[in-house]
């Protein structure tokens, strides 16, 4: 724990401007961001007597090892710099609000030939209309379903889309007449753009137009006695009134404005957001965050607005922001605003009228978001530094591991032998710094050596790092994560960055350090850090068998209480870490085992050949049996029978799954699949739990 007055900058140097600081921990990595209308005001009340401070930003400073700023000219320019940084360096202590889901918008692909009506998730491209959020996605398949009739704009994927084009028909919606057909040219490309931009213009609110032209059309048409036109345009008016009735109208004048409430207490907030787009509420989104310091209803409104505004320029930022409080002080804040919208934009607390009871409703879903987020176990903050603190209790650590990396080895029987690292931080899983390892060599051969090659290789690089500041480690494991060694640097989040704004991969050690295993591997795992030098750093095993904790040079292990938070904790970085692995190692494996001969029988789908397996037990079988035995089997008929026979006669007997690499055959041929998905990303071994851990681990 560091004493702040060790990095406290000399009277006189902080000067008495607007701008951003930043402090940095011993490794050099950014843990909070913060702006100021005067920067040593603000930085003064950091370095006061602890006993004054708010208990997190005691901790704060006290795990801070050096703090600096950067001097700008206006509040509005501290306000971007600040957004930009916390995005940047991701600052574990600053308020950060977490998605409690990835909602889904209505996207409309303007920047297409052929724009396409679809839904998405995740960031926004540029050149595509959004719509929403929607709380499901059914909701927006529902609407666009209903709009289809009115304008039939395309929905299939690039690849529908081109096989359409390439036969010359169209697909089912194109002869229902819920699509217009541009693969097969019934329209045009700049008559499909229009209808495209029609739909924009119905969904951004303007509906009046389009039902007054509907209307006149079907009555022109009964007057003209074409009854059967005027019947189908009085459907296509019933169906975009039963969209529009989908959104009820809120607020009067056809008003665009975004609705935010804030409920909080002591220790996490929960903010919800009401879009409402001419006077009906077309979306609703919602986060979370932990109060890491002592901060204002005002300041949680004003991170909101960052999150929810940084990236948003033009009509996607409403011309009226009702907010529960206002930052202070507030000008910043609108003018910010103002400029991303490119006109004025109102900022202000509702007082009376519809608004107002509309805010209460946002209120009431704020309230219970929060209460729902507070019950799940593994996103309790409470919960999760009392694990914290039980871990250190048990494995008698000097402070609490906010760093957890936890490894384990996954192989079949000694080949496609792989490691993973999972890292969780504040008992959270933090997976843009996860990475997996290629076992080569010797140390396939059991899991103690692997587990010792992992160690050695991932804090070999941590030193060569730690002693080349912002330079890549040459070590033998190759530097682009993909080299020699066979270290993968994963994608799932932004990579760490130094100043020279370069990624950096194993720069920040661990508090603690979990194996998955007994008393081998730990001890393993302790004897590579002996023989890097490294004696900061604590170690402990997870056994699967009685869930025991070990440590190295102890004949006992740690007993911890089945119903511990720590022992929880580190069954789910064991598990993570378990799974993890174990994806890597399937889908290495995968790329080297053999098809099954019923692959090449032509005409036969997966849901036959998964029936024919399943009816006779094993291709071993299906091979012996007669074509009328084959006709048994629900789905096949005589022709197919005839051709199974005919491919599997011509096929070698000895074409079960084989090893490419040594030749072994790896399969009894029993024909069962060896694995099956029951969630995506997390395959399930067939068989009972002490067959799978004799095979797989």
């Amino acid at each position: 724990m560091a004493d702040p007055s060790s990095y406290r900058p000399r009277p006189g140097e902080i000067p008495d401007s607007p701008g951003v600081y930043r402090f940095r921990d011993e490794h050099r990595r950014v843990i909070y961001v913060g702006k100021a209308k005067s920067l040593r005001q603000r930085l003064a009340n950091y370095f006061q007597d602890l006993a004054n401070l708010h208990p997190r930003t005691r901790t704060m400073v006290t795990t801070a090892a050096s703090v600096e700023w950067t001097v700008v000219s206006t509040e509005v320019e501290a306000l971007q710099l600040e957004y930009s940084w916390i995005k940047e360096y991701d600052p574990r202590f600053n308020v950060k609000y977490r998605d409690d889901k990835s909602y889904p918008y209505l996207a409309v692909t303007m920047n297409e030939e052929f724009p396409r009506v679809q839904v998405m998730r995740g960031h926004k491209k540029k050149g595509v209309r959004y719509f929403g959020p929607y709380g499901h996605a059914w909701a927006i398949r529902d609407t666009v379903d209903l709009l289809l009739r009115v304008f039939p704009v395309r929905t299939c994927s690039a690849g529908v889309f081109k096989n359409a084009a390439r036969t010359g028909r169209p697909c089912l919606l194109g002869y229902i007449g819920k699509c217009s057909a541009p693969c097969v040219e019934r329209i045009s490309p700049d008559d499909h753009w229009d209808l495209a931009d029609e739909f924009c213009d119905f969904m951004a609110g303007r509906t009046g137009t389009y039902l007054r032209r509907l209307e006149r059309q079907m009555a022109e048409a009964a007057d003209e006695m074409e009854y059967e036109r005027a019947a189908r345009l009085r459907d296509d008016i019933g169906a975009l009134k039963k969209a529009m009735e989908k959104s009820a109208v809120v607020l009067a004048d056809a008003t665009d404005a975004d609705l935010i409430a804030v409920a909080e207490d002591e220790l996490e907030a929960a903010v919800q957001i009401f879009h409402v787009r001419g006077g009906r509420v077309r979306g609703q989104r919602g986060w979370v965050t932990d109060k890491v310091e002592e901060i204002t209803t005002g300041a949680l409104v004003e991170h909101a607005l960052q999150q929810l505004y940084g990236e948003e320029t033009g009509d996607a930022v409403p011309k009226e922001v009702l907010v529960p409080a206002l930052p202070d002080p507030v000008e910043p804040v609108q003018q910010w605003l103002t400029e991303r919208r490119g006109s004025g934009v109102s900022l202000r607390i509702p007082q009376r009228g519809d608004k107002k009871a509309l805010m209460e409703t946002v209120q009431r879903n704020a309230q219970q978001a929060l209460v729902l987020h507070k019950t799940k176990r593994a996103s309790d903050l409470t919960t999760r530094s009392r694990a914290l603190e039980e871990i250190a209790d048990a494995l008698d650590l000097d402070s609490a591991p906010l760093r957890i990396e936890c490894y384990d080895i996954s192989h079949l029987q000694g080949d496609d032998v792989v490691a993973s690292m999972v890292v969780f931080e504040d008992g959270l899983a933090r997976k843009s710094e996860y990475r997996r390892f290629q076992i080569k060599g010797f140390a396939g051969q059991d899991d103690v050596r692997s587990m010792h090659e992992v160690i050695t290789r991932r804090f070999r690089r941590y030193l060569a790092e730690k002693e080349k500041t912002g330079e890549w480690a040459d070590g033998e494991d190759g530097a682009d994560g993909t080299g020699a060694g066979g270290d993968e640097q994963l994608t799932d989040g932004p990579a760490l960055k130094d100043d020279d704004g370069r990624p950096k991969r194993f720069a920040y050690p661990p508090q603690l350090v979990v194996v998955d295993g007994g008393q081998p591997q730990v001890a393993a795992a302790q004897r590579a850090l002996d023989e890097l030098g490294i004696d900061d750093i604590a170690v402990c095993g997870l056994a699967k068998r009685l869930e025991e904790v070990w440590l190295p040079r102890e004949d006992d292990p740690v007993a911890l209480p089945r119903t511990s938070e720590g022992l929880y904790l580190l069954q789910r970085v064991r598990d993570e870490a378990h799974r993890f692995a174990i994806t890597y190692q399937r889908a290495k494996r995968a790329k080297r085992f053999r098809s099954s001969p019923l692959d090449d029988v032509p005409g036969l789908g997966e849901t036959r050949k998964q029936a024919l397996i399943k009816h006779f037990g094993s291709v071993k079988k299906l091979r012996s049996a007669t074509i009328d035995q084959i006709c048994e089997v629900p789905g096949i008929g005589r022709k197919t029978a005839e051709t199974v026979a005919v491919a599997l006669a011509r096929a070698t007997p000895a074409a079960p799954a084989v090893n490419t690499a040594t030749g072994e055959i790896i399969d009894d041929e029993d024909g069962a699949p060896e694995t099956t998905a029951d969630a995506p990303g997390e395959p399930v071994t067939a068989g009972t739990p002490d067959e799978r851990r004799g095979q797989e681990r």
